[in-house]
Formats: structure tokens, sequence, C-alpha cells
């Protein structure tokens, strides 16, 4: 991963990692979120910066970060279900349907080159943002009515859609779940737990289509960076926890809107970064 760089600048990219750890983390327990909206990006301009090739630099990311939230999510999905906030039978009856949108969205991602990934990925960051900052809180919630219609849409869609974002869906799956009469902290635990699934399946598929495509990328298995894992994970896993038990006391309107307007910089950066390549 380090081609030729200097000392200092591969200090600069691991202090890096290590900051944009700590708020990926955060998140991932705060929104039941994977964390893959912060890494993504992140580790997109680290790989940039890195002597990684280029037609292969979001796949690098998009992998690297599922592989993240794998245990990122487990420790946040725990700590939710100790507030009882996880609907396992939710997760078991829609996890079927997200797997099959994952695998799907895996194949559609290792067939593109990284300029149509970076808009594919701008562009629902910036639909996913503008949803959440006009979405209207019901005043109480509603009876839970999910029906097998609902589930394999809603499943294929955020499965696939999340597979070259390298999200845990959570962004989809919580408004989601909310519209279908989950309240917001167990549509939070929730989508956490759906978001484990997606991760799990993503970075497989992500570490097959790596190796399928030879890419030998530097310290990499498949599309997963092995020193980035490192780094990532202990930090992510710890702040999972402490956003998780945050959840449970925070208005969650005003972080709704906080969240839409951090998702319009991220998909502004990608676009950006887009027009450059």
């Amino acid at each position: 991963m380090t081609g030729n760089l200097q000392l200092d600048q591969i200090l600069f990219l691991l202090i890096i990692m290590i900051l944009t750890a700590f708020p990926a983390g955060f998140a991932a327990g705060l929104f039941g979120i994977g964390g893959g909206l912060i890494t993504v990006p992140i580790l997109f301009y680290i790989f940039s910066n890195s002597g990684i090739e280029s037609s292969y630099l979001m796949h690098l990311a998009v992998g690297t970060s599922f592989a993240i939230i794998i245990p990122t999510s487990t420790v946040s999905v725990m700590t939710h279900h100790q507030h009882k906030a996880v609907d396992f039978s939710i997760v078991k009856g829609y996890g079927i349907f997200v797997i099959t949108g994952v695998v799907l969205g895996t194949i559609f991602a290792a067939n593109l080159k990284t300029k149509p990934l970076i808009l594919f990925f701008s562009l629902v960051v910036y639909m996913l943002a503008f949803y959440l900052l006009f979405l209207k809180e019901k005043e109480k919630d509603i009876k839970i009515n999910m029906g097998l219609p609902s589930k394999i849409v809603s499943g294929l869609i955020t499965g696939f859609i999340s597979a070259p974002m390298g999200i845990g869906g959570a962004v989809m799956n919580v408004p989601i779940l909310k519209f279908f009469g989950y309240p917001i902290n167990k549509a939070i635990g929730s989508a956490a737990a759906i978001g484990f699934i997606i991760a799990l399946f993503g970075a497989i598929g992500f570490f097959i289509s790596g190796n399928y495509l030879k890419a030998n990328l530097p310290l990499s298995v498949g599309f997963i960076n092995i020193p980035a894992f490192l780094i990532f994970v202990p930090i992510t896993t710890f702040m999972a926890r402490l956003g998780a038990k945050k959840s449970h006391r925070i208005d969650k309107k005003k972080l709704t809107k906080y969240f839409g307007f951090f998702l319009i910089i991220i998909g502004s950066k990608f676009l950006f970064d887009y027009f450059q390549l």
C-alpha cells in the first residue's frame, strides 16, 4: 500500500485512518450504520495517494469498508440488543432478500470501473441525503406491518445499492423500518443487524471478485486491504459501543437532519472526484 511514499507521507495517511475511525465507529453505533459512508471516502483518498492502481481504487475502498463493518456492526448490534432494540425476526425474514441484493450488487460493482462507480455512489448518497432532510417524523409509531412483498422489494434494493457503496444499508433500512411502524430505536438496532449481513456477504463478494480479477493489490487479499482493516477495527468497535449507548439517550430528529447534511458533503466530494478523474 505504501508504494514509493516517504515516511512522513505514510505517517500522515496513518493518522488520517486513526482519526477517521473514531467518528466512523461512533456513527456506526449511533445511527445503526456500518460506518461505510465515512470510511469509503477516506479509504478512497488514502489509497489514491498510496500508489494503488486507479482502476481498482473504489473497489478496494468498498471491499475494505465491508470487512471493517463486520466486527463494528457486531459490537453495535450486541449493545442495541442489551437495550432490547433489535428485532431478530425481521432480520431473519428480510435477510435472504438482502443477501440476494448484495450478491447482485457485488457482481454489478466488480464489472464497473472506478469512475462510474464513483458517480453511482454520489447519486445514491444525494438521494438519501434529501430523503433524510425532508423526512417528516410521525407523531407516534404506527402498527408494525411489513409483508412479504415489502420485504422482497426493500431487501433486494437495499442489498443491491449497499454493495457498490460499501455501506451496511442502515441509511436506507432505518427509514424503511420506520415507515413500516418500527420505533426509531428498534429501527436503528434492527438495521445494524441487517448491516452485519450486508457487510459479511459484501466482504466475501469483494474478496472473491478481487481474486477472480487477479487485482494483486499491495498488502491486500482480493479487494480487502489488511493494514487499513487492522488500524480501523480496534477503534471502530470501541466507538460503536459508545455510539449505540448514546443513541438511546439523544434526540433523533435533529441528528437525522445533521446526517442528511453530512451526506450532501460526502456526495459533493465524490462528485468533485468524478469530474477530476
